[in-house]
């Protein structure tokens, strides 16, 4: 296995308009669009990973001296961490040339090996989506294509293309709709209703779905549409300047569809940590994008794996130390929300 530094080092060698921070706090990249960076004149990347850092895990070590278990059954599939790694439609802002292919199939391999669910984006350039379907296959039952808010038919034909495949679920992302390169491109996304997610839904037998929730009236109108997941997100800042963090939103969220369908939080998570922060608030699952490209772009497949690894490791340490043994232990009690002026 290769160091985590080690992945570093090699991926600023590779990669293109990424400075690679020790801490992928979205301040380096700024506004930079197309590219990793937030929408302007915000900083949605920065103030999600804000928004984990202003909540404290409540350290209490009187619990059992046992092994800590990070096992969840996420969609049917049993997973060793309650992790999904983030879709990439496109790596051309991060490589000369367009690697997407090559990256999907490593990031898949990779969930595959470790235990978590990889999610893939349809991209532009149509090899994406067979490319990443081959993979899917290969490295069956921990991948899930998170199809953009295209045209209803042209979701459809993804879906039945997708459909006998070994993907695990499938899910259309809402918060993509004004994303400028897909429009500038003339693919026509655009907002969705109840009515459109109940419909596409209905052209698949796999758990549906949709990403892009903040906040609770729109997780209530998912849940109305069949969502068997949800995930919340502000597309990692790049959507719409000033939004608020997914983690000031996820409580109220909770709050609201807790119970009626599995929720997944996304949006500056880095470390473990943050992980416990998100399950004991109440969300089922994190999802992490960013640090993902980086870690691929520095090792491969392996590079990957180094990241999973390590978020392993602090997350087990995270959930000794405020008192858990299994995810089932994780509750709010374990965590202090910052208090608003």
């Amino acid at each position: 296995m290769m160091d985590y530094t080690e992945v570093l080092e090699n991926a600023r060698k590779t990669i293109l308009n990424c400075k690679v921070c020790p801490e992928c706090n979205g301040l380096a990249c700024g506004n930079t669009l197309p590219g990793p960076g937030s929408k302007a004149p915000g900083n949605g990347a920065h103030d999600n990973w804000k928004g984990w850092k202003a909540i404290k895990l409540n350290m209490d070590t009187f619990a059992p001296d046992i092994p800590v278990n990070t096992e969840s059954v996420l969609f049917g599939r049993t997973c060793s961490l309650p992790l999904l790694t983030g879709p990439i439609g496109s790596l051309t802002q991060y490589s000369r040339e367009d690697v997407t292919v090559a990256f999907n199939d490593g990031v898949i391999q990779a969930a595959f090996e470790t235990g978590i669910i990889d999610c893939f984006g349809d991209g532009l350039a149509p090899a994406v989506l067979s490319g990443a379907r081959d993979s899917a296959d290969k490295y069956p039952g921990c991948a899930v294509p998170v199809l953009n808010p295209l045209p209803n038919e042209e979701i459809r034909k993804k879906i039945e293309l997708l459909e006998d495949s070994a993907t695990l679920a499938l899910s259309v992302v809402v918060d993509s709709a004004g994303l400028s390169h897909w429009k500038s491109k003339g693919f026509g996304p655009g907002s969705k209703t109840v009515e459109d997610l109940k419909y596409l839904k209905s052209f698949t037998k796999k758990p549906f779905i949709i990403k892009g929730i903040m906040t609770p009236k729109a997780a209530e109108q998912a849940v109305e549409a069949g969502a068997d997941a949800i995930i919340v997100s502000n597309h990692g800042g790049r959507a719409l300047p000033e939004t608020p963090a997914t983690a000031e939103v996820l409580p109220e969220i909770v709050r609201a569809v807790k119970g009626q369908t599995t929720i997944i939080v996304d949006g500056g998570i880095r470390h473990g940590s943050d992980m416990v922060k998100a399950l004991a608030i109440g969300a089922d699952a994190v999802l992490i994008c960013r640090p993902f490209a980086v870690a691929w772009f520095g090792g491969g497949a392996e590079g990957v794996k180094t990241y999973v690894e390590k978020l392993r490791g602090e997350f087990i340490d995270a959930m000794y130390m405020v008192g858990a043994r299994s995810l089932s232990d994780l509750n709010p009690d374990m965590v202090r929300l910052p208090r608003l002026s």
